[in-house]
């Protein structure tokens, strides 16, 4: 059985502390927790008390003479989790020489596109001395790269390349990321667009995207600028053809990220040299200015030719609830070590890690963790609303629920109504066109279906009032929008063990969206009981209390 010593280089900090966290289970580890600091290393493994890792503080400073330190320390592996990266400057590369020349295993999660590509350089050193040296060892660019290879399997040519991360606003920021963004936000990078090399400019391009696996509520729809990460580089590398790679990160809360964008466009227009100075602002203000749900995600989208010379547009969707995002970044070093110590480590040799890492690899870590995983097919999306919006989870919906989705046009059966009894429960009631209360309603529903979606018409006892539903746009993208006169309502399609759940995300009057907190309450959700289609709808406001609730079965004719 393989035992291995692992340095970490900055192991107290964010991403080391992280990588700490993941490893620290693992018996066969002894992990050198190191930085410069042996007071804050020593408190860090005092908080891991249960790890079965043996876990040792050390001090460590990588601006001081390397080989003496390496020399005593003796580890099979160095993690540089320190950075930034970009800030390097002269002699960028000596703890990478100092690795090759005593043996020593090397990988770091650089940022830096430049940092990350130039590492190749030592190639030829690396193989010489049997060790690998990996770099950009994080979610840019090797999970990018495995997600990439995962989509365009069966594509003849692949035409572009997107990708974007989304921090929750409670991961925690360390100030050694912020530094990086400071330094590159605003400045020139090298991309591929339009099949050519080209220049863009940090944090001043744009766009939106909505983070959404199929059957879990998606992330908002998130604004992504543009980050000069590894991937612009190492992935045209890997994908030659591809004419455009774009990658962005989109911080939130959206109007701290804007207020990033307008001070990078200061400097793309030369009125501010850098945003270095202004760091420690960022920094505090990323850490403090936290709200909204504690959510975060990531996306590939590829373009690309099927062998038949057909379009294909695939997107892959990662969604992590509470802090088992901010882990993500640091699981490509798990792997490896994991692999390493399963005897399966990486080739000799120097490069950015872009093919040492498959996308089985992150399943196996994701598994246990409430991080969900999906892909969409957007050239192949179902021939019926629900299905292209459940899109690869629709199977996972009980029969009968989908054979009520799945064409009819008419369905007949029995429910229960309850109304509210305030006056304002009562009007909204009406406002509506809801039903009246009874016992054991005859009901049935009419399904009208066109281009543009579906037209509901449900009649409780000869009181009739309809629905139209359509696929959201814009905010409202990978929703189920349904329009009640003025008011829409945004829902995602959220499958649970055969159930499907309409859960509220927005909603509009006249076209003008309007807060959550202000929304009608909704608990509404469809299932299967004795082999027949069941409903429950129940609508409330803290305002008016129950304003309508009914349940009961149907069956389509």
């Amino acid at each position: 059985m393989t035992a291995l010593t692992v340095l970490i280089v900055g192991g107290y900090g964010i991403f080391g502390g992280r990588i700490v966290e993941l490893l620290e289970n693992e018996p066969r580890l002894t992990l050198l927790v190191a930085g410069r600091s042996l007071q804050r290393a020593t408190a860090l493994c005092g908080k891991r008390s249960g790890a079965t890792a043996r876990l040792v503080p050390t001090a460590f400073d990588r601006g001081a003479e390397l080989a003496p330190q390496l020399v005593a320390l003796r580890p099979d592996v160095l993690v540089d989790a320190s950075g930034p990266f970009q800030a390097y400057g002269v002699g960028q590369y000596r703890v990478i020489e100092v690795c090759i020349a005593h043996g020593v295993h090397y990988l770091d999660l650089a940022d830096g596109a430049s940092f990350a590509e130039g590492v190749q350089v030592f190639d030829a050193a690396a193989r010489a001395a049997r060790v690998y040296v990996l770099s950009g060892v994080s979610s840019f660019p090797v999970l990018t790269a495995a997600i990439t290879r995962r989509l365009s399997v069966d594509m003849a040519r692949v035409d572009a390349i997107r990708g974007g991360i989304a921090p929750s606003p409670y991961a925690g920021v360390g100030e050694n990321v912020i530094r990086a963004i400071s330094g590159y936000a605003g400045q020139p990078c090298t991309l591929r667009r339009n099949g050519q090399a080209a220049t863009g400019h940090a944090f001043t391009e744009q766009m939106r995207f909505t983070i959404a696996p199929p059957g879990y509520v998606p992330l908002r729809n998130t604004l992504f600028s543009l980050v000069d990460v590894p991937d612009l580089r190492v992935l045209a590398g890997l994908w030659p053809e591809a004419k455009t790679i774009w990658m962005g990160a989109g911080p939130v809360p959206e109007l701290l990220h804007r207020g990033l964008i307008a001070l990078s466009w200061l400097v793309r227009w030369r009125l501010l040299p850098s945003l270095l100075p202004f760091a420690s602002i960022i920094h505090f203000a990323s850490n403090h200015a936290t709200w909204g749900e504690h959510r975060g995600g990531m996306f590939v989208e590829v373009d690309g030719t099927s062998l038949a010379g057909v379009p294909i547009r695939r997107s892959w969707h990662l969604l992590a609830e509470g802090d088992d995002g901010p882990l993500i970044p640091s699981m490509a070093v798990e792997a490896i070590i994991l692999r390493a110590l399963d005897d399966r480590p990486p080739e000799p040799g120097a490069r950015a890690a872009v093919r040492d890492v498959e996308i089985e690899d992150y399943e196996r870590l994701f598994a246990g963790r409430t991080i969900h995983t999906g892909v969409r097919n957007d050239a192949d999306d179902g021939p019926t609303l629900y299905r292209r919006i459940l899109g690869a989870r629709w199977n996972s919906v009980a029969p009968e629920v989908r054979a009520m989705h799945d064409g009819a046009t008419l369905a007949e059966g029995r429910a229960r109504v309850e109304r509210g009894t305030g006056w304002l429960s009562r009007l909204a009631g009406f406002f509506i066109g809801f039903p009246k209360a009874g016992n054991d309603v005859p009901l049935n529903v009419r399904f009208a279906r066109s281009a543009e979606g579906e037209t509901w018409t449900r009649s409780f006892a000869r009181k009739a009032f309809s629905s139209d539903q359509f696929v959201g746009r814009d905010r409202s993208e990978r929703l189920l929008c349904e329009r009640f006169g003025r008011l829409t309502f945004a829902m995602a399609l959220v499958t649970d063990d055969q159930r499907m759940r309409l859960v509220l995300r927005r909603w509009t009057v006249f076209g003008v969206p309007l807060p959550m907190w202000l929304c009608p309450r909704s608990d509404s959700y469809e299932t299967a009981e004795d082999g027949r289609f069941h409903f429950h709808v129940e609508i409330s406001h803290a305002l008016t209390g129950l304003i309508v609730r009914y349940r009961g079965w149907l069956e389509p004719r």
